[in-house]
């Protein structure tokens, strides 16, 4: 069949998966390249460019969605643009107090924050002011705007953000702000708070607008040059998409000229979270544990009751960003994470990575340092004629070399002992991350499942299960490019936030469906702005509440609240019932006597796109794996006392039903599965490997 074809994108640390879905068929097709990360379009366009010389019409790719660290990276790197602000007279101070409270050690003396995006000596004050009711108190000092963006521009600032006080119950002096400066500089990147984050609190606030204007020139760089490749590769589809924080996806419109560049931060893990919640969605309901691994890093998510969990405040890179995303944490413990003695001569891993230039040692590119694969390989659970389905030779000899000069004669241990403390380390790393990110959250992994994917997710699983008392494991078919696959398994999401905080008993349901309802509609004019229907939007609304007095507050779903004509007293009185009900949850108590407030009202509108569908085997009878599937058997050193011999499979022919116990090793194109003695694996009617703990 010829298409039409869907495509979804995400760039790894080491290397680019892309998935291709025939939608005539639904059958699947998966390349993996090079990442290229000084600049990763280079090689999106190159897995693009392989499709179509395999006879791949570029005019029959309608959709293409893109999952992608351009944005992390740039934050982790410091490679943003040069950020001047605009504030309100007399705040100036706000970017140097913050919160008062300070991350890391508190007993470290030598404590410094981040460096500010935008300093001192490119912050302008002007005088203008809104009571917290919107009620204008001094008129906008357009003559003080307008010296302040001649000057920011003389200075050679790229982009600018606006955080005036109380914009976001009235943004009408940060807007006549923006018009100013684009008179007076018409290319010039203004980032407004009352567009990017329009709620309380002026730190959180300030922080994400200046995050926002740090990131958008260098997206809408990237965003041009992927856009100009795939028209000059024939992709002339519009239906171009980027993976947001949310797990939603958004038009690459919306991200270069909808003050949405911070939604893009965790648009690379989101993509393997949402996948996850998709296509393993009985599974997710009871409870799933996502580990990808990939070439720098390894991020983790929980999914209860079918979908991931999400949070609205954090940090990324030690500076706080408060927008909707998937509860994901990321830990330095990737296939490249380097391993090293550090000042106590100790065995340590990480965090610096090879990344994919040059790579860990074996990949033959310059790499020096011995890395996480390097220890995968020498002991064994690689093969080295197979790597990417055998697109890539590993060289085995070079990995023990380094292993050997680099830890081995330092710590007084042979290579082995030394690639076996690499895998104890990451592992153990693994493990008490997920310990911990659980307990934070109230969820005991021992009752999930988990998911691995990436390149070497499989690879180090069962250890990890093990070490956390978890019994059941579910390798996706195409582990590899799982995080690819959900960039086909999501909708176009918008999330829309309006702070007023009043007490709950004081808020008339009108007045709450009004706000509602701006929102709403903001939503239906940015999607047809985008290009789609706004009739086929839908919306879910939310409360963020709180007891008076308490200084957070949390989400309350109106799912199934409020009439055809809207809310009513009713409607909010039921509103606080479901409020009292999550904190009792999250907290263990309820204070039903005390009254609550309303701090801000959300919107989110979702378009459902068409969507991957995997299909099923029905009746499924287990057996024995066939003999025809085994390639052979290899010395695996499980430990470094002693190798095993060890049942190497091909994945590709094991058919739905297959069975087979460890230690068995089962290949793949685009990832390795290791089940170790102890475990069974079983094939399932979806073709999920199925790896279980024996009694």
């Amino acid at each position: 069949m010829s298409g039409p074809y869907r495509l979804g994108v995400d760039v790894g640390g080491t290397h680019t998966d892309l998935v291709l879905l025939n939608v005539a068929d639904g059958s699947i097709e998966i390349e993996k390249v090079s990442s290229t990360p000084a600049n990763p379009a280079i090689g999106v366009l190159e897995g693009v460019k392989r499709f179509i010389a395999q006879g791949k019409q570029p005019g029959a790719i309608d959709f293409f969605a893109h999952g992608t660290t351009i944005t992390t990276n740039a934050l982790l790197e410091g490679r943003g643009a040069n950020v001047g602000m605009m504030i309100t007279r007399g705040y100036r101070a706000i970017q140097e107090i913050q919160q008062q409270a300070r991350d890391g050690n508190p007993f470290d003396y030598f404590f410094q924050r981040p460096p500010h995006l935008a300093p001192q000596s490119l912050t302008f004050e002007a005088a203008g002011r809104f009571d917290y009711e919107g009620n204008e108190l001094e008129p906008l000092d357009e003559s003080a705007v307008r010296a302040g963006a001649r000057s920011l521009k003389d200075k050679g600032v790229d982009s600018i953000a606006v955080v005036y006080l109380f914009s976001y119950m009235n943004p009408a002096h940060e807007r006549r702000t923006r018009d100013i400066i684009l008179e007076e500089w018409p290319d010039a990147h203004v980032s407004l708070s009352s567009d990017v984050l329009p709620r309380i609190r002026e730190w959180p606030r300030m922080s994400t607008t200046l995050l926002n204007a740090y990131l958008e020139p260098v997206l809408v760089h990237y965003i041009g040059d992927l856009s100009d490749g795939l028209d000059e590769g024939g992709v002339e589809t519009q239906q171009r998409f980027l993976m947001q924080s949310n797990g939603g996806v958004m038009p690459f419109k919306a991200a270069v000229a909808g003050a949405k560049t911070v939604h893009t931060l965790f648009s690379g893990p989101a993509a393997g979270a949402q996948a996850a919640a998709y296509l393993a969605a009985e599974d997710a309901k009871k409870g799933l544990v996502t580990l990808d691994m990939g070439g720098t890093s390894c991020d983790i998510a929980f999914i209860e009751g079918g979908t991931p969990l999400e949070v609205t405040e954090g940090e990324v890179a030690r500076r706080r960003l408060d927008v909707p995303a998937l509860d994901l944490t990321t830990i330095s413990a990737g296939g490249g994470s380097i391993a090293w003695v550090d000042g106590g001569g100790l065995l340590a891993v990480g965090p610096q990575s090879a990344g994919a230039d040059p790579g860990p040692v074996c990949y033959g590119k310059g790499g020096e340092n011995p890395t996480v694969t390097d220890a995968d390989i020498a002991c064994g659970f690689l093969n080295p004629d197979y790597f990417l389905g055998g697109a890539q030779s590993l060289d085995v000899d070079a990995s023990l070399k380094a292993l050997e000069d680099k830890l081995g004669e330092p710590l007084g241990m042979s290579a082995l002992e030394a690639a076996a403390g690499i895998r104890r380390i990451v592992d153990m790393r693994m493990a008490d991350e997920v310990r911990i990110f659980g307990a934070k959250r109230g969820v005991d992994p021992q009752e999930f499942t988990l998911l691995p994917f990436g390149g070497a997710g499989a690879v180090h699983a069962a250890p990890v299960a093990e070490e956390l008392a978890m019994t059941r494991i579910m390798v996706p078919p195409r582990p590899g490019a799982f995080s690819a696959l959900g960039l086909l398994c999501t909708d176009v999401v918008h999330d829309y936030i309006r702070s007023e905080l009043r007490p709950l008993d004081q808020v008339p349901p009108d007045h709450a469906e009004t706000i509602f309802r701006e929102l709403e509609d903001r939503g239906r004019a940015e999607l047809e702005s985008e290009g789609m229907d706004p009739g086929d939007a839908t919306f879910a609304r939310e409360l963020d509440m709180r007891y008076t007095g308490q200084g957070y507050e949390l989400r309350v779903p109106l799912d199934g609240i409020g009439g055809a004509d809207g809310l009513d007293d009713a409607a909010l009185a039921e509103a606080r019932d479901r409020f009292d009900g999550i904190h009792a949850r999250i907290h263990g108590h309820a204070a039903k006597e005390k009254p609550a407030e309303v701090v801000s009202y959300r919107v989110r509108a979702r378009v459902a796109v068409p969507k991957y569908e995997p299909n099923a085997e029905a009746n499924v009878a287990e057996t024995p794996a066939p003999e025809e599937a085994r390639k052979g058997s290899r010395d695996v050193w499980f430990t470094s006392d002693a190798s095993t011999e060890t049942a190497i499979w091909d994945r590709n022919t094991l058919p739905a039903g297959s069975i087979l116990s460890g230690p068995a090793i089962v290949e793949q194109l685009d990832s390795t599965i290791v089940v170790p003695e102890g475990w069974i694996a079983h094939v399932d009617g979806y073709m999920n490997l199925i790896l279980t703990r024996e009694a």
